[in-house]
């Protein structure tokens, strides 16, 4: 894919990049129900295309609880690893805990959680000790965990435990979030602070989950415009979404001034995606990547959703090939999975011939009270 991969960032040459990975985690990954062998998928293309060489791989600790409880409450975790041994489906009180329907249990599902709270704490780390400029867990980004529940396919919210381990260090952290639907759970952990700013860009629409991230949703307390919500309709392209991209984040950075980056890149957006929803490419959400790393901040790269297995992992290498600076070919190489991505074995996504329902107005409406909410930031 030789468009959007070129840029004039003269820093990327330069930039020390560490790729979280082992074996084991991939293989801890592949067992999560919801997306059954993706991580494998991921990291075998990215491994195809030859890009491991440019980067350091960094294994994973596995999170302890203690690190967990950073942000997760005992009693969660704890319900989690008793349920968790014996893969105990009927516990009565695993319904309070928000796991059963979306958030199923299976045996091993504590270690899952441990695993993606360690990696990303791991990625957060390789930051704080100046030992990489970016840091890449693409098994990472399960946005939409509560500090005592389960929500959304998301056991442990990483994202969070990695805001929480770099403000050790970084006054001000940034997290920006593409997934098709709303970063609640790191909202909500952050919505009483001004040290972290949360922005997500995200479908809302009557019934579609998680129901939250309205316009109007902007933080509470000390933490009162520390909230950017960028509500969408079905259909958006990258063109268009890009434009809204920049304006947005041009602004947050001029008012808020972040010192690191925490960014969550599902996938889920991509045309082709059996959600359905947003019509976009990996180039579009690689322009929006390398917009942010042109900043030159410490940044930490997460995944989050993508249903189509085949074209998330399309679009994680994309973007791993967008902060390399290396332009990939359009022939998917062969390797372990190359039968999944026919019948074209490309690496492009091609836009669905879908309406866009966003209306131009209305989003020149929602960039507008987005900039006059961001002139509150002090």
């Amino acid at each position: 894919m030789s468009c959007g991969a070129d840029s004039d960032d003269d820093s990327r040459g330069k930039r020390r990049v560490a790729y979280v990975y082992s074996p084991e985690y991939i293989e801890t990954c592949d067992s999560l129900s919801k997306v059954p062998n993706r991580a494998s998928m991921v990291h075998s293309l990215i491994e195809a295309y030859g890009l491991l060489k440019h980067m350091s791989t960094v294994k994973p600790k596995v999170a302890t609880i203690e690190e967990m409880a950073k942000f997760h409450t005992d009693s969660y975790l704890e319900h989690l690893h008793k349920i968790s041994q014996d893969g105990d489906n009927d516990d009565p009180q695993s319904a309070d805990y928000g796991l059963g329907y979306d958030c199923p249990v299976v045996e091993g599902i504590y270690d899952y959680a441990a695993a993606v709270g360690g990696a990303t704490l791991t990625g957060a780390q390789c930051l704080i000790d100046q030992k990489c400029d970016v840091s890449i867990n693409w098994a990472g980004g399960w946005h939409h965990a509560k500090k005592d529940e389960a929500s959304g396919f998301c056991y442990v919210n990483d994202a969070v435990l990695g805001i929480l381990r770099l403000r050790e260090k970084y006054e001000r952290v940034l997290y920006v979030d593409v997934d098709l639907h709303h970063g609640d759970g790191v909202e909500d952990a952050f919505s009483f602070t001004s040290k972290v700013m949360t922005v997500s860009l995200h479908k809302f629409s009557p019934g579609f989950f998680p129901g939250t991230g309205d316009l109007s949703d902007t933080g509470l307390g000390k933490g009162r415009w520390y909230a950017v919500n960028v509500p969408m309709e079905d259909g958006i392209k990258d063109d268009r979404y890009f434009q809204i991209f920049t304006s947005v984040m041009q602004e947050v950075r001029a008012q808020f001034n972040p010192e690191a980056i925490v960014m969550q890149l599902g996938a889920d957006t991509m045309a082709g995606d059996p959600m359905c929803s947003f019509n976009m490419t990996p180039v579009g959400v690689g322009k929006c990547l390398q917009y942010v790393l042109g900043w030159q901040l410490p940044t930490l790269l997460l995944g989050g959703g993508g249903y189509n297995l085949a074209n998330t992992a399309r679009c994680w290498t994309y973007l791993t090939a967008v902060v390399l600076g290396k332009t990939l070919s359009s022939e998917i190489p062969d390797h372990e999975f190359f039968t999944e991505y026919g019948p074209d074995y490309s690496l492009e996504i091609s836009p669905s011939c879908r309406p866009d329902r966003n209306d131009s107005k209305h989003l020149d409406q929602v960039i507008s009270t987005i900039k006059g909410n961001l002139k509150n930031v002090v």
